[in-house]
């Protein structure tokens, strides 16, 4: 029979698996594209734009992050090349950010997310399954204090956490 305590233990070890899951994934995308997740969501997001531009207000709103967290993360890829700013034509007090060719080779070198993974699983499950694991997980963010913490739909455990940071 399982105690409290053993349930206590399963739950943290199931928490530090994803945590680990997590931090290998960003090692195995660093090598392979030098990009963090965030980073290659961005890429992303921009690639599936018929033009590959975007604003980074839009950026941000698709993303769930603040505007400060999308600047950090543009100006790390503008100096990598990955990204371009350019002056909006309809209104030059807007910018707009463009992948560049750099940009999109990196995307193909990158290895699937693993966000997608997940997506690609969760999908799977049944509708009822889904609802108890939005729910459980909701709950165990509330449980960490984490529920009001700026956090896109992308599975890092670095990327956000550092855009925040001052240099």
């Amino acid at each position: 029979m399982e105690t409290q305590g053993d349930r206590i233990d399963d739950c943290l070890i199931a928490l530090r698996r994803i945590l680990r899951a997590t931090w290998l994934h960003e090692r195995e995308l660093a090598q392979a594209a030098g990009l963090t997740p965030a980073q290659l969501r961005v890429l992303q997001i921009l690639n599936g734009r018929p033009d590959g531009s975007t604003t980074p207000k839009a950026l941000a709103t698709q993303m769930g992050v603040a505007q400060a967290t999308i600047t950090a993360l543009l100006d790390k890829l503008e100096t990598a090349g990955k990204i371009t700013r350019r002056r909006s034509q309809a209104d030059r007090r807007q910018s707009n950010v463009v992948i560049t060719p750099a940009g999109r080779a990196a995307l193909k070198n990158a290895p699937d997310a693993l966000q997608q993974r997940f997506v690609r699983a969760f999908e799977r499950m049944q509708d009822w399954e889904q609802a108890q694991l939005v729910a459980s997980l909701e709950r165990v963010a509330a449980m960490l204090n984490a529920k009001d913490i700026d956090a896109s739909p992308v599975l890092s455990a670095s990327d956000i956490h550092s855009a925040d940071k001052p240099d």
